[in-house]
């Protein structure tokens, strides 16, 4: 594995560039170095590797989200993850311009800051600059190169309207004034903002290459930009910034028309579902630095500790302390109660899920999403390792009463999770993993369109969408993938939203999907019923829970008291008598062991268990202060109060 060409380039231009060249110190002068500059491609791929590193250059965990923050918290809002959040906590209520979000950035100096409005000057430089002052340069060359600033200038808007609704829109490099009134742009409309990232994206797809060469690997496509524009245009259509979203089909057809010529593009480009297994499907994550169908935008990462490089903490996060890891992520029993059964239906005691024998016949994703004792979890060091996190009570050398855990494996939970982990990744690099991170998959992109088509009422090739990304981990097809007879579009909506909590299981995506559908709550006085609607169950009012897996037969001593009875228990999802192997395991959970409650729970307040209390005006931030202080002709969020403690006016709903 190595690291990819634009963040090494970056990296090597802050630490080694001489001074008369130092890239860095000329970009923070806008237009002002030397036109010379853009008469070499090596030095105009200095700046665009630069802006990749800027955007992208903390991006090193899949839970993280943001562009440039890239930040795990809003992944610990969900059910993926246990503990409480500020966000979700029932005695904290934020309203004032002090608690709103400070992703917006600060004051604009010439100062360079990576932040929103700094990362966007230096693409409206460019974009303005290189046909002038880099004539001379290939015109291919320049056109590949301004597509990608189309796509970054893109996403960061995107990212603004989820955090904002809507912000000014800068579109060329500005010269800081006190009196200039032209430069006083209001917070434009969510449509506004739409409009102009859906312009840039087309513009970033006419001049991107369907593909790049292997050097170039990791760079936008012209499928990439197809396909985030499908994105951008079905959180559009969401009930979010969609007040009509249940009875006009006109963004669902907008964002079904995005979608599909995404697919033809990335289709005709090589691109589509990765394998036809399970294996296929644990397997594509750990294709590195190379050509994969399934990635549709990849963030590429190094192994190795060099402080050019940047890892992947991901593996050593989710590696249990028995393994020389962190010590695990275990799974709150939200999340291993929400898999399918092996036929795709969903986990009912009528379907015969039993939730203490929450392994058996389980949807093949299950066994490469998530570990648990007896499981086989291998790394190169010990491939065949089958891990145990269990606990029992015994009595210490004094005769004192105390738990003890099976390998040092104290983990809240009988599942833990071990999906995106390599097992070809040695004990002693998980902290280096080089693991690349899919940030956006095919199978995400086959996902939006089936609830494009939802919105449209075309429940058959809804329902067919679905069955491609439940065929290809061997889901048998009856019962349609175990779907089963959607009746209406809202049971539609509800089929593709659970599908996307499993394919997309802890790949920073479910937030998102909770935003756009304001799945938190129901709230009648602001156009927010979708929970009611859809027949789903609130989160607010929920929790996320953790169990110790426990020894059951009372209080013993110091020394396991399973250690021969799971000698060579193993259950590998790759061997030819998997089921026995299951069945096995199932018996010694039931001979040996029981669920035991947290001493804390998982949410918890002052250790005093806790439930999720998310405030409908969380949904979209409000500005801050010092943004609103500096910028006074700006209007805050409705839900927010602004600097002289009145509520905001902006209505990202229009």
């Amino acid at each position: 594995m190595r690291i990819n060409t634009y963040i090494a380039w970056a990296l090597l231009l802050i630490v080694s560039v001489s001074c008369s060249d130092d890239f860095l110190e000329e970009k923070g002068v806008y237009g002002k170095y030397d036109d010379s500059f853009y008469e070499s491609e090596e030095r105009v791929d200095w700046y665009i590797n630069n802006v990749y590193y800027d955007f992208f250059g903390s991006y090193t965990n899949p839970l993280s989200t943001v562009v440039g923050a890239y930040s795990q918290t809003n992944s610990r809002l969900t059910e993926e993850i246990g503990g409480m959040q500020d966000l979700i906590n029932s005695t904290i209520t934020l309203t004032t311009a002090n608690e709103g979000s400070g992703y917006y950035g600060t004051k604009l100096e010439a100062k360079v800051k990576n932040e929103p409005y700094h990362r966007i000057r230096d693409i409206n430089a460019f974009l303005e600059e290189v046909d002038v002052k880099g004539a001379s340069l290939d015109e291919d060359y320049r056109a590949t190169a301004k597509g990608q600033m189309y796509y970054l200038r893109a996403i960061q808007y995107f990212e603004l309207m989820r955090v904002y609704g809507g912000v000014p829109i800068v579109t060329s490099v500005q010269a800081a004034s006190s009196t200039d009134e032209s430069i006083k742009l209001p917070r434009a409309s969510v449509s506004q903002m739409v409009d102009q990232i859906i312009e840039d994206l087309d513009m970033a797809a006419s001049l991107l290459p369907g593909n790049w060469p292997p050097s170039d690997y990791g760079r936008f496509t012209r499928g990439a930009a197809l396909a985030q524009k499908a994105r951008v245009l079905l959180t559009y259509a969401s009930p979010l910034f969609n007040t009509s979203w249940d009875s006009n089909n006109e963004r669902w057809q907008a964002a079904l028309q995005a979608g599909l010529a995404a697919e033809v593009q990335l289709t005709e480009d090589g691109y589509g579902l990765y394998g036809n297994s399970a294996k296929d499907w644990q397997d594509m994550f750990l294709i590195d630095n190379s050509f994969c169908s399934e990635a549709i935008t990849v963030q590429l990462l190094g192994s190795g500790n060099s402080s050019n490089i940047m890892n992947n903490t991901w593996e050593n996060s989710v590696r249990l302390a028995s393994q020389l890891g962190s010590g695990g992520l275990a799974a709150p029993k939200e999340m291993i109660d929400l898999f399918p059964m092996a036929d795709g239906s969903k986990p009912t005691t009528a379907n015969g899920y039993d939730e203490f024998l929450f392994f058996v016949n389980r949807d093949p994703r299950f066994y490469r999403t998530f570990s648990f004792s007896g499981n086989k979890w291998g790394y190169k060091d010990n491939e065949d390792n089958a891990v145990w996190a269990y606990r029992w009570l015994g009595l210490d050398d004094n005769g004192v009463q105390r738990a003890y855990f099976s390998d040092n494996n104290q983990v809240s939970s009988p599942a833990f999770v071990r999906k995106m982990s390599d097992i070809e990744e040695s004990e002693d690099n998980f902290q280096n993993s080089g693991t690349d991170i899919f940030e956006y998959r095919y199978a995400e992109l086959l996902l939006n369109i089936a609830e494009a088509y939802a919105g449209v009422g075309d429940l058959p090739n809804c329902v067919a969408y679905l069955g491609k990304v439940r065929n290809r981990v061997g889901i048998p097809s009856t019962n349609n993938y175990g779907i089963g007879t959607l009746a209406d579009k809202f049971e539609a909506f509800k089929a593709c939203l659970y599908e996307r909590q499993v394919e997309l299981a802890y790949e920073g995506k479910r937030f998102w999907d909770v935003q756009r559908w304001m799945l938190y709550n129901d709230d009648a006085s602001v156009n927010n019923t979708t929970c009611a609607t859809l027949g789903l169950d609130r989160i607010n009012g929920t929790k996320r829970t953790g169990n110790y897996l426990q020894f059951k037969g009372g209080v013993v001593t110091s020394e396991d008291p399973l250690a021969s009875v799971r000698q060579g228990v193993v259950v590998d999802p790759d061997a030819s008598d998997f089921d026995t192997q299951i069945q096995t395991l199932a018996g010694i959970y039931t001979d040996n062991f029981m669920l035991a409650d947290l001493e804390t729970p998982l949410d918890n307040i002052n250790n005093v268990e806790a439930k999720i209390d998310w405030k409908q005006n969380y949904y979209i931030m409000g500005l801050k202060s010092d943004v609103l202080s500096l910028n006074p002709w700006l209007e805050q969020t409705i839900g927010w109060k602004d600097t002289s403690d009145n509520f905001g006016t902006f209505n990202y709903q229009e």
